[in-house]
């Protein structure tokens, strides 16, 4: 049976890497490939927050959308990673809503670091359309190079161990 480009292909994040202007989000679907999506640091620490459950005492950006949408009664279905143009990816929030009327469910443009974000506070799947995950350069080698960087710096800082 022929793959849709429509399909969706759940993923995960497999590492964020700092860069000189960000940080690389790596994803996976654990099976075929690596990709890459490059944001700025202010979202890299939100993903990264919402990744270990670090809560704030404040809401940040992310939370309070999360709790505009707990106000209203929202819940977040899934974020897809939908398009990739001139390196650039695109998402799709999709969010239900229940009431009388029945079930709602909208769908709103997003950067995907933004989706993410949301995505991990509301612990909802994320997804890539098949399209997008098959045009998309396979990162694998960028993440080993980077992940044995930061290994050697760590190495490099780490005190020998004196000789017994």
């Amino acid at each position: 049976m022929p793959k849709s480009a429509h399909e969706e292909l759940q993923v995960r994040i497999k590492a964020i890497v700092p860069t000189p202007s960000g940080c690389g989000i790596f994803l996976t679907d654990d099976a075929t490939k690596v990709i890459a999506i490059f944001v700025d640091h202010s979202v890299a620490a939100a993903i990264t927050m919402a990744l270990h459950k670090i809560k704030q005492p404040r809401p940040m950006t992310h939370e309070l959308i999360a709790n505009i949408f707990a106000g209203l009664g929202v819940t977040v279905e899934k974020v897809i990673i939908n398009d990739l143009q001139d390196d650039t990816y695109f998402a799709r929030l999709f969010l239900v809503q229940i009431n009388e009327l029945g079930r709602s469910v909208i769908e709103l443009d997003s950067r995907p670091s933004d989706a993410m974000a949301i995505a991990l506070r509301e612990e909802c799947p994320i997804f890539v359309t098949r399209d997008v995950w098959d045009r998309a350069q396979d990162m694998s080698w960028a993440l080993d190079q980077a992940q044995k960087k930061i290994q050697e710096e760590k190495d490099k800082d780490e005190p020998d161990e004196p000789e017994k």
